[in-house]
């Protein structure tokens, strides 16, 4: 079977809070969330992963069968839990509490990369949380990546970032070498300034072009997006909404964009 989108990364159960204080539970992580948006939207998508073998991991299987991901590249770990997160909100925003050193996604390894899976797809999607996660997690990103070479699949690569996870230098390295194999880098105006010092949009695009990224999306929030491609370059103005949760919005951006490219817009 051809994919249009093999995801790769790790799926967070999520406890979100309401505006009465309990918290509704639900699902999250990057990569699932693109692979879901971009499924809903009429793509052929799948999934690779680890999860554990517990009650947050039997909700992602049955998550991911109703949303028509493939599973067949997820495995699961009699022992090591699926990674959890809390979601908070006050007057500042909303905040992030993660629960997933150990996880099941942290124990990935470059023998877990379902070779035939990730060369069977027209994007391989991966994000710098991905990688962060664990060493071995991020030498399972490269062997995904490096699947890659002489086919045809193209590398979509999102920098989101977590610094939580690991220090600005050991993120800088690791995105500078996964952003010169990306087909499509999608970065955040905030995120492309931490990593790269730039504030202008199009200075940041220019960039991560430098290391050989082809394509380089910068989101803006509500101000929309900045695209640089080839010798194009042009603002998409964001759609205005009555925004109430952030969450994932990056995520579903992502998701939405890759299924249209598939779809041949």
């Amino acid at each position: 079977m051809k994919y249009d989108i093999v995801a790769l990364g790790e799926p967070l159960y999520e406890l979100n809070q309401q505006p009465d204080q309990r918290f509704l539970a639900g699902f999250g992580g990057d990569t699932s969330n693109v692979a879901i948006a971009a499924s809903r939207l009429g793509a052929k998508c799948a999934y690779v992963t680890k999860i554990g073998g517990d009650a947050p991991g039997d909700a992602f299987m049955d998550l991911w069968a109703a949303e028509g991901v493939d599973t067949s590249g997820v495995s699961r770990s009699e022992f090591a839990p699926t990674g959890l997160y809390l979601v908070t909100h006050s007057a500042k925003g909303h905040a992030f509490s993660y629960y997933r050193k150990g996880s099941a996604a942290s124990l990935l390894a470059p023998a877990d990369m379902p070779a035939d899976l990730i060369r069977n797809t027209r994007y391989l999607h991966v994000s710098a949380i991905s990688q962060a996660i664990s060493a071995t997690a991020r030498e399972s990103v490269a062997r995904a990546v490096g699947l890659l070479a002489g086919g045809g699949a193209q590398l979509c690569y999102d920098t989101n970032l977590r610094l939580k996870l690991w220090t600005l230098d050991e993120t800088r390295r690791e995105i500078e070498a996964t952003a010169r194999h990306a087909t499509i880098l999608k970065t955040s105006q905030e995120d492309g300034a931490v990593l790269t010092g730039l504030t202008d949009v199009a200075d940041i695009a220019r960039y991560f072009r430098s290391l050989g990224s082809q394509t380089v999306i910068v989101t803006q929030g509500a101000d929309g997006v900045y695209v640089a491609s080839g010798d194009d370059s042009f603002h998409v103005a964001g759609r205005q909404v009555a925004a109430v949760d952030a969450t994932g919005a990056g995520d579903g951006f992502t998701g939405a964009l890759l299924a249209e490219l598939c779809r041949g817009q």
